[in-house]
This record gives structure tokens, C-alpha cells and sequence, in this order.
């Protein structure tokens, strides 16, 4: 009998921030305690249609149909945060279900689960909200038995990739850059100074916007992927310079191993601006 071959591939998604009435949200009517029913926007209809698309056709295409890792790189829930009315409800058994719900309808066919603890703020301190979705969903727990993971090495193959959720972010374009080559300048630092090898991916969310940045090395090149997210435009981000004017991005990221090295890849969708209003003869 063939034995199956190791998963080339890795699929990341972030941000989902289920609970928000920006959030995803799948497209149906849900009970939530007490009772209540609640159902999705037409804008949370149509990212619910990328989430699946995404899912159902770019991920098989991107990963060549073959076997995939999934790494969900945190704030998978909105929770209760800096004072803010955005919440379908402020209960997190209720955006506990909403998640579950999103999460479930895409993930089953990965070779394995891994998730990451987003911001406290979000998802509860030390990330016990993320902990308990986790362990439903059944990713796959570290050595303590944590089903959610503030960080994650892993070796794809021998390119070494590290993940966790957080990076700093910046109201410019212009500087949309810094920060994820600070963090591969501060890798390689840390690396040397205690003889370890560095990764040669460093995989990073919270800021909802993708970018790359990518820089030659002994493994061919290294690479820093901040991934899209799944939220439209919250109030907060209304008053952030560069960010008020534009529109969500919403996606996810590849990592692959090829058959000569290692490759990233992306899908990201950019939502359409509200109708103009327009007075003209």
C-alpha cells in the first residue's frame, strides 16, 4: 500500500471576527440565547459567497488538489471590546455559534488544524474564548493539550515557517512595509544570537490589509505574509488615516512547497465602495 505523502501546502485565513455585525456571518437565520433570531446583512451575504468561494474553489485550484494544512491565525471571535455597539450580541456562547457555524462549513477535508490565540481584547484573556472554539473544531493541541497557540513553528518540508497573530500596524501606505520587515530583521537577530535557524516564512494577521515583503537568502528568499481578513469596515477604523479612505480587503494566503522551492500565494478581494451619489445635468 502507497503511503500517503506529507502535505505540501498551507492554507492561512484570519480575522473573521464572528459576532460583529461586520463580521462574517453565514447566510441564515440563527437562534441565539434567549431566543432571539439573527440573520446576515446583504454586505455579510456577500462575504459569506467569498468565504465559500474561497473554500470551494480557489484553495483545491491553489493547493493543486492535494492534501492542505489549515492555520487559522486568530481573532475568530469580535467579543466584547473598547466600548463598541458593533456586536450581533455581547454573549459569547452566541458568537461562539456563529463561529462554529462559519468554521464548519469549510473545514473537514484539512490534513490538519492548527489556531492561533488573537488579540485578549477579542477573544477573552489569554485567549480562552479561541482555546474553546479550537478544541471543538478539533485543531490539533501543542504539547500541553492547547487546542489554541499564541505561536506555531512548523517545518513544511524543511522550510521552517512561524505564525502568530499580531503585528504592527500604520495609518500610511507608505509605511505598510516596515513592520513586517522589522519583523524578519528581528528573526534573523534572534536566530543568531542563539545559533537557531531563522524562518524562512514569517506569517502575521491583525491589520485586515495583505501585504508581502521579501528578501533574498540562503534558502532562495524569506518571506513576511500579513494576511487579509473577513470584517467590513467597523467605525474604528473610520478614524485611522489611510484606512478611512479605503476599502476591506478580504482573503486568505498559500504557502507551498513546490517541486524546486518554496512558494506564497494569495486571493484577496476588494469590496466595491458605497454608491455614489450623483447630481449632474
Amino acid at each position: 500500500m502507497k503511503r500517503a505523502s506529507a502535505p505540501r501546502s498551507v492554507i492561512v485565513v484570519s480575522d473573521t471576527h464572528c459576532g460583529c455585525r461586520m463580521g462574517l456571518f453565514p447566510d441564515l437565520t440563527m437562534t441565539l440565547d434567549g431566543g432571539m433570531l439573527a440573520g446576515p446583512s446583504g454586505l455579510q451575504i456577500k462575504v459569506w459567497k467569498l468565504w465559500l468561494e474561497f473554500w470551494q474553489e480557489w484553495v483545491p485550484v491553489a493547493t493543486k488538489h492535494e492534501p492542505y494544512i489549515v492555520v487559522v491565525n486568530g481573532d475568530a471571535l469580535d467579543g466584547v471590546h473598547h466600548g463598541s455597539k458593533t456586536q450581533v450580541s455581547q454573549n459569547f456562547a452566541d458568537q461562539s455559534t456563529i463561529a462554529h457555524e462559519c468554521y464548519k462549513a469549510v473545514l473537514g477535508k484539512e490534513a490538519a488544524l492548527y489556531w492561533m490565540r488573537g488579540t485578549e481584547a477579542h477573544v477573552g484573556a489569554s485567549g480562552e474564548q479561541e482555546e474553546l472554539l479550537a478544541r471543538a473544531l478539533g485543531a490539533k493541541p501543542d504539547a500541553e493539550g492547547h487546542h489554541a497557540r499564541w505561536e506555531l513553528y512548523l517545518d513544511l518540508h524543511g522550510h521552517l515557517c512561524h505564525f502568530t497573530h499580531h503585528i504592527g500596524t500604520t495609518g500610511s501606505s507608505a509605511f505598510e512595509s516596515t513592520a513586517p520587515y522589522k519583523e524578519m530583521v528581528e528573526s534573523y537577530v534572534d536566530a543568531g544570537r542563539w545559533d537557531r535557524k531563522p524562518p524562512q516564512v514569517i506569517v502575521r494577521s491583525h491589520r485586515h490589509r495583505h501585504i508581502e515583503v521579501r528578501s533574498p537568502s540562503r534558502d532562495g528568499h524569506s518571506a513576511v505574509l500579513v494576511t487579509p481578513g473577513w470584517q467590513l469596515k467597523t467605525p474604528f477604523v473610520y478614524r485611522i488615516p489611510g484606512a478611512r479612505a479605503s476599502q476591506p480587503q478580504i482573503g486568505g494566503v498559500l504557502i507551498r512547497v513546490g517541486d524546486r522551492m518554496l512558494y506564497t500565494d494569495s486571493k484577496v478581494w476588494s469590496l466595491d465602495p458605497p454608491e455614489t451619489e450623483s447630481y449632474h445635468d
